[in-house]
């Protein structure tokens, strides 16, 4: 009977400690999608975010959009997209994203991709190795605003000396749409941390 009850114990102690920490990351990946480290730099990185019918999807579209006003206003001369071919898809998503990008004003030869991708953490490392070809070392690191969190831990990892710019023009607006991708991103978040500590 006390192992039942000790165990009991044990499991809610357990579970209302695992909800607090699910609550705390999320409360941090909200406050930092707040944080706006927008300055000069060698190039943008801007992180993936699917393509529809050969077009950069509506949350991916935002995303070039801010690199291009990035590269307009002068904050990087070069743009480096991310993202590889998706199943049942022709393009990658990189390459999408440079011919939105030079239909939009952008030189061809300040766009540079990586077509190997298919989640973040590698988005981030096969951009790394473009900073590392082109002498780049301070970059501006594009995405949703709640997607920056995670996003700049990976970069930190991968020893990038990256800035937040997260897009103005973010996609998910509504308290819905957030809330759902908040709820994402913590649950990724946790679950990097637990793969970098058994690693």
């Amino acid at each position: 009977m006390k192992i039942s009850v000790n165990f009991k114990k044990i499991a809610i102690t357990f579970l209302l400690f695992t909800l607090g920490y699910f609550i705390l990351i999320a409360v941090n990946i909200s406050l930092f999608s707040n944080i706006n480290q927008t300055q000069k730099a060698d190039a943008a990185i801007v992180l993936g975010a699917g393509i529809w019918n050969n077009e950069p999807s509506p949350v991916f579209k935002e995303r070039i959009n801010h690199s291009i006003y990035l590269y307009k206003n002068g904050y990087v001369k070069s743009i480096i997209f991310t993202g590889g071919i998706s199943d049942n898809k022709k393009l990658s998503e990189s390459y999408v994203a440079k011919m939105y990008a030079i239909k939009n004003g952008v030189a061809t030869q300040d766009i540079l991709i990586e077509e190997k991708s298919k989640i973040t953490q590698e988005n981030l490392a096969f951009a790394k190795e473009i900073t590392l070809q082109n002498n780049f070392s301070k970059i501006l690191l594009v995405s949703d605003p709640l997607h920056m969190k995670r996003s700049m831990m990976m970069a930190k990892d991968l020893n990038l000396q990256a800035y937040s710019s997260p897009t103005t023009t973010s996609k998910y607006q509504s308290t819905k749409a957030k809330f759902i991708f908040l709820l994402r991103e913590t649950f990724f978040y946790i679950a990097y941390q637990v793969y970098n500590f058994f690693l």
